[in-house]
């Protein structure tokens, strides 16, 4: 033949014949010259091993007797069999494609058996190629489907890669109103053909109910040819959901998790008659199973952020209430406090020695209210703020601290001291910050111990198991302690241990929180050991080198 101009040249088709029988192995050669074949005769196993490497043959003719312990050509396996001669069936599996002929055998039959195993040969190569085609179009369908949380793309990937992979000429997915699942519609169509209805309108109860028992059984339901079954149930359910649809060949896949089915795929095919074989449906069901899982997974993970995002825009609600709140609160305290200052100056005229007694509770609850506002403003500021990280020499501002609250301490008649280091500790951290975590701790510490107890404050130099360097700091008092179930939950914002309330001690349940918060963002660690009635032990743990 003549294809643009050049001879297209057929590459003849090769036997490798082994027979011990010489006249037998003539005639045979014979008769495949004579069909066209090129022959290449061999006269023992050795010979035979020689050919097959060299020649690549289209198939192999050998005596039964000469065949043992033949390793698996690749090609089609012909056995000449002597009247008595036995097949072992073990070899004969190993040569996958394989036929056999009794001696004599006429020269017509032995070119048809010939022909026949090259054709079988043939179809089942074609048809490896084409399922490891179709497996490798699949799977990438599949590795497109884990790499996105998205239900619809996810639905889009699915009809697609059906489509494009089987050469059909409609693909339909469709979800059913179930709670694990968005409500999904998907469809794709070859060149030329009309789109699918979107819904299944009044089809959709029997085809959920099909698809559910076909998800029962493990199954898909397959239609070879719906022209042969014109008043079926299935082909009457299609016909009336698309009236213009004509279907040839169909398969109705479920997509389902744990008991029942939670969508189907339709696949369809207009002008044509598909073979569905099983491994198609069972490449198909394979990814199906995917499809559900990642149907499954992206609808729980767009519900989880859609309620983080949620959860957001209720965190920042709180936020801008708390900083509303002490601005509104802080407006007017202050002018109450400087009134107060005014009065209790003399600014107004004497105060007799009863109403001075007042104007001290007055005082100290302000003084209360104005921290409880200044903790709740540092709260609803924490998660936003910045630090401001320079280097602090932690003795300095723990003397600072120290100094502060002595007065306290004091009027408590509470011993207070403070061990500074053997060597200097600088960290970089943010100084305000800090002064308020240790300011906080030492207050704690002072306000739940009781009269002639003690609060001690050591600073330490250490080296961490990394090979670096933190600043280790310790309160420890000898007050109340905390009971053990309350040490959990210590940290927790507005958190007051049970035998702090039932004391009456004061305090907002902010202190220890604003505390953890600032240390965690210091990349540091804060850890408190308590007895109850013996006291309690915070310590404070911050990375020399800073966040």
């Amino acid at each position: 033949m003549v294809h643009n101009g050049a001879e297209v040249q057929h590459v003849p088709l090769t036997a490798v014949v082994l027979d011990s029988d010489v006249e037998r192995l003539t005639t045979t050669s014979a008769a495949l010259t004579a069909a066209g074949f090129q022959v290449f005769p061999a006269s023992n196993p050795d010979s035979l091993a020689i050919s097959l490497e060299h020649n690549h043959p289209s198939i192999v003719v050998v005596e039964n007797a000469l065949a043992h312990g033949l390793r698996s050509p690749g090609i089609p396996v012909l056995l000449l069999l002597n009247a008595g001669d036995s097949v072992d069936l073990e070899e004969a599996e190993a040569w996958r494609v394989v036929d056999y002929v009794i001696n004599p055998v006429r020269p017509d039959e032995l070119v048809h058996r010939v022909n026949t195993l090259i054709g079988r040969s043939r179809e089942r190569s074609r048809s490896r190629n084409h399922m490891e085609a179709l497996r490798e179009s699949l799977r990438n369908v599949s590795a497109a489907i884990r790499e996105t949380n998205d239900p619809q793309l996810i639905a889009d990937h699915v009809v697609r890669g059906f489509g494009e992979a089987l050469g059909v000429d409609h693909v339909w997915f469709a979800t059913f109103r179930d709670e694990r699942v968005p409500s999904i519609r998907a469809q794709w169509n070859s060149p030329g053909s009309k789109q699918l209805p979107a819904k299944l309108g009044n089809s959709e109860n029997a085809i959920a109910e099909l698809s559910n028992r076909l998800w029962t059984e493990a199954d898909s339901m397959t239609v070879l040819d719906h022209r042969e079954e014109p008043d079926s149930r299935i082909t009457q359910a299609l016909r009336e959901w698309s009236p213009e649809l004509q279907p040839v060949s169909t398969v109705i896949l479920p997509v389902g998790e744990g008991a029942s089915a939670l969508g189907v795929v339709l696949l369809c095919t207009e002008n044509r008659i598909h073979d569905w074989t099983r491994p198609e449906l069972s490449l198909m069901q394979h990814v199906a199973g995917n499809v559900a899982h990642g149907l499954i997974q992206g609808h729980l993970i767009s519900a989880q952020q859609r309620v983080l995002q949620q959860l957001r825009q209720l965190d920042k609600a709180k936020t801008d209430f708390l900083a509303t709140v002490n601005h509104e609160l802080r407006t007017p305290l202050t002018s109450i406090t400087a009134y107060l200052d005014m009065i209790r100056d003399g600014s107004g005229g004497p105060v007799p020695d009863g109403i001075k007694k007042m104007l001290d509770v007055i005082a100290r609850n302000s003084d209360r209210l104005r921290r409880l506002i200044e903790d709740m403003l540092t709260v609803s500021m924490q998660d936003g703020s910045n630090l401001d990280l320079k280097p602090v020499d932690v003795d300095k501002l723990l003397q600072v601290v120290v100094a502060t609250l002595r007065p306290l301490a004091e009027s408590r008649h509470v011993d207070i001291s403070y061990v500074e280091a053997s060597e200097d500790i600088e960290v970089t951290a943010d100084e305000a910050k800090l002064e308020q975590v240790f300011t906080n701790i030492v207050a704690n510490a002072i306000k739940f111990t009781p009269e002639g107890g003690r609060v001690g404050i050591t600073s330490v130099l250490e080296e961490t198991d990394d090979g670096g360097h933190a600043a280790l700091v310790r309160v420890a008092d000898t007050g109340l302690g905390i009971p053990e179930h309350d040490l959990p939950h210590i940290f927790t914002r507005f958190y007051r241990a049970s035998n702090a309330t039932s004391a009456a001690v004061p305090g907002s349940g902010l202190g220890l929180a604003i505390a953890h918060d600032i240390i965690s963002r210091h990349m540091g660690r804060l850890n408190l050991d308590s007895t109850l009635g013996a006291g309690t032990t915070v310590s404070i743990e911050l990375p020399v080198g800073g966040p």
